[in-house]
Order: C-alpha cells, then sequence, then structure tokens
C-alpha cells in the first residue's frame, strides 16, 4: 500500500502533505525535526495513484481547499 498524508506542525500551525509506503516510519522521520500531528491520510494501492494524489494536493489549490473543507475545522487549528 501507498499513502498521501497530511501532517501539521503543532508549533507553527505549517501543513505538510507527502506520499509513502511506509506511513508509521515517515511519520517518525518527520516528529526528529519536530513536532507534528497525522491530521489525515489515504491510501491507494498504486504508487502511480499515490503520487498522482499527491500532486494535486501540492499543485493545485482547489484539490487542497477541498480537503480543508472536508476536513473538520477542529483538525485544522
Amino acid at each position: 500500500m501507498y499513502y498521501i498524508y497530511l501532517i501539521q506542525n503543532k508549533k507553527n500551525k505549517r501543513l505538510y502533505y507527502g506520499y509513502t509506503s511506509n506511513l508509521r516510519r515517515r511519520f517518525k522521520e518527520h516528529n526528529k525535526n519536530g513536532v507534528w500531528e497525522l491530521i489525515y491520510y489515504e491510501a491507494y494501492r498504486s504508487v502511480e495513484d499515490a503520487i498522482k494524489r499527491e500532486r494535486k494536493l501540492k499543485d493545485y489549490g482547489q484539490a487542497r481547499t477541498h480537503l480543508k473543507r472536508r476536513l473538520s475545522k477542529s483538525l485544522l487549528k
């Protein structure tokens, strides 16, 4: 499985979108450089689909805006 994920820095509230084949390992790597909280993730069977979705979230404001609307405002403080 491949995952796209959204994490938020607990200190400065910055958001980060990424993809990985090992979500737990990647989350631990992020937390070596700060305090991050996993906000959201999606699972995909193919790496191509995960990369395509990550690109949409990073490159297209409309996809990012739609995802933020879907998430509860309490998650994205």
